[in-house]
């Protein structure tokens, strides 16, 4: 046997019985499964709003939270892809882009007042698209990079429901483009 084989002999003797001394030592104790304990779900602030659009009460309430095949029985397959899976619809195939109706638009998934049709103008995206949210509250921003460039992901603040983008170029007097998936809302006309 050269000098070079019995090097490489004792480390391959010393990586085999570290191995196997890891192997006894998992055997001999035991990993005892860890139960999940009743935790009570987030809490978060939000304005509610009459369908009319009239700011009520800001309120304490818990946070949504339900698996994917909770969502699945919920929402139609585009709308779960999209809220659920921060998704996008085609543009200028939504219900709401054209719309000029006034009301208020609420979250799809926990009914939540989101943007009012005062606050929505034709951006020429193929989105409904409005210069701020109905209450700062109410949506919730985080950035994203998912395309290999950095935006800014809007979502509902109580079930964290994908609902687009917020840009920096809409009109006065903010100056942002809250470019919305029309599948993420639900329209409340006013009477």
């Amino acid at each position: 046997m050269t000098e070079d084989n019995s090097k490489i002999s004792r480390r391959m003797f010393v990586i085999t019985g570290a191995a196997a001394a890891a192997g006894v030592a998992l055997r001999l104790h035991r990993i005892r499964p860890v139960e999940a304990k009743d935790v009570a779900p987030k809490q978060v602030k939000l304005v509610q709003f009459s369908d009319s659009g009239q700011r009520e009460d800001l309120i304490t309430v818990p946070m949504i939270v339900k698996s994917d095949a909770e969502w699945k029985e919920q929402l139609p397959p585009d709308t779960f892809i999209v809220t659920r899976h921060a998704g996008t619809e085609r543009p200028y195939s939504g219900q709401y882009w054209n719309l000029h109706d006034k009301g208020l638009y609420r979250c799809i998934c926990c009914d939540t007042a989101l943007f009012n049709s005062d606050t929505k103008f034709e951006s020429g995206t193929g989105w409904p698209s409005f210069w701020q949210p109905i209450a700062k509250e109410n949506v919730h921003e985080i950035s994203d990079m998912s395309l290999g460039m950095v935006r800014t992901a809007v979502s509902c603040r109580r079930c964290e429901a994908h609902l687009g983008h917020v840009f920096d170029d809409g009109p006065r007097p903010t100056g942002l483009r809250y470019c919305m998936n029309s599948v993420s809302l639900k329209f409340a006309k006013s009477a």
